[in-house]
């Protein structure tokens, strides 16, 4: 017994470790220069792509003014998408300052993730179900396929037709898989840390529910299905442990089926910030002034 309290212990001990390593900062990635319009660090774009790309971005920001901009890193060593993106986005500084209407397009190729920008003034036009709409409809899927470049063209073309008002956006029949998947994948995190939840229960009372909820919080996707990971294996294994002060009657959980894409959370306060300076680039492309939100959208493939 003695040895089973102790090996509890060491995975509690563990398991901390490893949320304290989740929750402090990481080292900030530094924002690259702006040297045009597509700034391919991760060299996943054919020339041919990229200059056509460019020349389409060019001429949209020439008969509308509204600056759209493409960032491929190779990772995000650690930085959340989110907080990468908006130092970007506002760094950069895309869009006029009068009207905020910049976009920026950000792509972490080891993370599998995609982050769409929105500046203030279009807000209103790229919402965020119309940017989650993008990323799902019609970048996941050719980058699921292989095809980062069809992927990130696809991408650009939907969000210069959004802005232009002739999107019409398909609903594939792969909508639906990815919500299946992670609702699979939170019922295996809340079974697994309720098995374990038990067995640590028998060294102590308090030892199980604590196990058991964080390795189901670990092993669910993304945070709000690990939130209700963790909760419903915690109950569980406390309840079953006698702690819980039930009736002893079953409690039904609710299940939300959740995409593979997430709309933004909004900070509010944040201002342009950025260095106040110009990054000039090829073809003299630079930022003027736009600000960011936080408006947008987020999934990953």
């Amino acid at each position: 017994m003695r040895l089973m309290a102790r090996a509890g212990w060491i995975v509690l001990a563990g398991w901390v470790w490893l949320v304290l390593g989740q929750c402090l900062p990481a080292r900030a990635l530094e924002v690259p220069p702006l040297s045009g319009r597509i700034v391919d660090l991760a060299h996943v774009l054919p020339p041919a792509t990229n200059a056509q790309l460019s020349d389409t971005l060019r001429t949209h920001e020439t008969n509308t003014s509204n600056q759209v901009a493409v960032l491929i890193v190779p990772s995000l060593e650690g930085e959340p998408l989110f907080d990468f993106s908006h130092r970007v986005a506002t760094t950069w500084k895309l869009g006029t300052k009068a009207t905020g209407n910049g976009v920026l397009l950000l792509v972490a190729i080891k993370e599998r993730k995609i982050r769409l920008e929105v500046g203030y003034g279009l807000e209103g036009v790229l919402t965020d179900a119309r940017s989650a709409q993008i990323i799902r409809n019609e970048m996941a899927p050719k980058f699921r396929a292989g095809d980062v470049p069809a992927g990130i063209t696809a991408g650009v073309l939907a969000v210069l037709k959004t802005i232009e008002g002739t999107y019409n956006a398909p609903e594939p029949a792969t909508v639906i898989r990815p919500d299946g998947e992670v609702i699979a994948n939170t019922v295996f995190a809340v079974i697994l840390g309720l098995v374990i939840g038990l067995f640590f229960s028998r060294a102590h009372r308090l030892l199980g529910p604590v196990v058991g909820g964080g390795l189901s919080f670990l092993v669910a996707p993304w945070v709000i299905p690990a939130l209700i990971a963790g909760g419903v294996s915690l109950f569980l294994v406390s309840l079953a442990g006698g702690i819980g002060q039930g009736t002893g009657g079953r409690r039904r959980s609710s299940s939300t089926p959740f995409d593979d894409t997430w709309f933004s959370t909004r900070h509010g306060g944040w201002g342009s910030g950025g260095l106040g300076e110009s990054f000039g680039g090829s073809g003299g492309f630079s930022g003027g002034g736009g600000d960011f939100g936080g408006g947008g959208a987020s999934g990953d493939w």
